[in-house]
């Protein structure tokens, strides 16, 4: 569904009915009020001949409309659409996401391998806009709930969303949105909205991370505290908490979202953090369509019993990358132990302080040990990106090139890291026991796809 095919009646009964299962997949433009809504916009539905529909927030903000401040599309969902294909247009929209077009979409067609005009080109035929429209609306409706939702001063919101300067933040809003940051914050605290001090050189806030329903917030958190780094995180079945560059942030489930606090010292990479906190928890998936797909196969049971069940991401690609090596063939607990060793010397997980690390007398074998520092060097040298930017077949090949790691690791890592739907931990034991324990043959993994991840974590968490 590209921006040219957009099926029209098909959006326009799903708009009638507030069909939260359209969230975040198009935007709804009225044509006589200049707004934008999402799909389930309580405000009373438009007559047909005033709407057109839009594959994205750019798009319609590209064609002179502004975000509706009833429904704030800058809180819809993301498409989980992208994460399917895992082409060039979703792997890119990723990485703005993530903050890598803030710097100009050089840098952002170079970690795909493409050409500037190839991205471009690419952009304008799925979206109808450039990859540089895009970002710019990643960065105004950031900005918006940062207005909305926090107390953070109106220089650190234009930083945190990806503005070089107050001066661009505020022509660019009042450009695009007819209205000033401070008249935007002003109507904000006209409605009540909560708000958090900044004291001493360290932002305090807190936003709303919003989801598809249904959502088995307590499965995801339990996996994430079970695996939990001593060092590095600390988590329990109703809160995750984890060390970021600069300070920490803490993910909390509600009725309809997840709370992100964060506590930092450079609100500049606030975007980033959103991104990837909303990837560890799989916030974009649609369980909906992947319950669906799966009830229809042997796991139906399964599926019945674990409505919303999710796929727990991954904060950081590289650091994903490490647990799954250092956890081959060893209890979850062991591998606890052994994570938590390698953060007591190194500090974050990252590829450059693993390739420079000692990692002798940590109790892992000469093997492993070199294993981890072949990947760490791969992934620094750009052979292999965990975050995005390399399709998600290429980096399991690529993977599975490393020395010490085979189909399990690679497939271990796609699940997770590189949020491939389809990924499957080849030859994993637990999995091959519940399937002979439920007997379930081994040619129905086929019959799974696209959704074998998640049919993965449907077995894995089966008493």
């Amino acid at each position: 569904m590209t921006a040219q095919n957009l099926d029209f009646d098909a959006c326009y009964r799903a708009v009638s009915a507030r069909d939260a299962r359209f969230d975040g997949r198009f935007y709804t433009a009225v044509k006589t009020t200049r707004i934008y809504c999402r799909p389930i916009c309580p405000a009373r539905t438009p007559a047909a001949r005033n709407v057109r529909f839009y594959r994205h927030a750019a798009s319609a903000e590209a064609a002179g409309f502004r975000p509706c401040k009833r429904c704030r599309p800058e809180l819809s969902p993301g498409d989980p659409g992208w994460d399917v294909r895992g082409d060039f247009v979703g792997r890119a929209l990723r990485l703005i996401d993530d903050g890598s077009a803030d710097s100009g979409v050089a840098g952002l067609a170079r970690r795909l391998h493409i050409t500037e005009r190839h991205l471009h080109r690419l952009f304008v035929a799925e979206l109808g806009v450039g990859p540089l429209a895009v970002a710019r609306t990643r960065r105004l409706l950031l900005a918006k709930q940062l207005l909305t939702e926090t107390d953070l001063p109106v220089t650190d919101v234009a930083f945190a969303a990806g503005f070089g300067s107050v001066r661009q933040f505020n022509a660019t809003m009042r450009d695009t949105y007819g209205f000033t940051p401070s008249e935007l914050r002003a109507t904000a605290r006209g409605a009540g909205v909560a708000t958090q001090p900044v004291e001493g050189g360290t932002a305090s806030l807190r936003l709303k991370l919003h989801r598809r329903d249904p959502y088995d917030a307590e499965a995801i958190f339990r996996f994430l505290a079970a695996r939990a780094i001593p060092g590095l995180e600390e988590a329990d079945a109703t809160r995750y908490t984890r060390a970021v560059p600069g300070g920490t942030i803490t993910l909390t489930p509600h009725a309809g979202h997840i709370t992100l606090d964060a506590t930092v010292e450079d609100t500049r990479h606030l975007s980033r953090l959103v991104a990837r906190s909303r990837r560890l928890l799989d916030l974009d998936a649609d369980p909906m369509a992947i319950g669906e797909a799966l009830a229809q196969t042997s796991l139906a049971p399964l599926v019945g019993a674990r409505p919303g069940l999710r796929v727990p991401g991954a904060f950081d690609g590289f650091e994903m990358a490490v647990r799954a090596v250092v956890g081959q063939q060893i209890s979850v607990a062991g591998a606890r132990t052994l994570l938590g060793r390698i953060v007591a010397r190194t500090g974050f997980l990252t590829a450059e302080s693993l390739a420079d690390a000692d990692l002798t007398g940590l109790g892992m074998t000469t093997r492993r040990v070199t294993t981890l520092k072949s990947l760490a060097e791969r992934v620094s040298e750009g052979e292999i990106d965990l975050d995005g930017g390399q399709e998600p077949g290429e980096a399991f090949k690529a993977l599975l090139e490393v020395p010490g790691i085979g189909p399990w690791t690679a497939g271990y890592i796609g699940l997770r890291a590189l949020r491939d739907p389809d990924a499957w931990p080849d030859g994993d034991l637990v999995l091959r026991k519940r399937m002979a324990a439920l007997d379930i043959p081994d040619d129905h993994i086929e019959r799974w796809r696209p959704w074998r991840a998640y049919a993965a974590l449907h077995l894995w968490s089966a008493s």
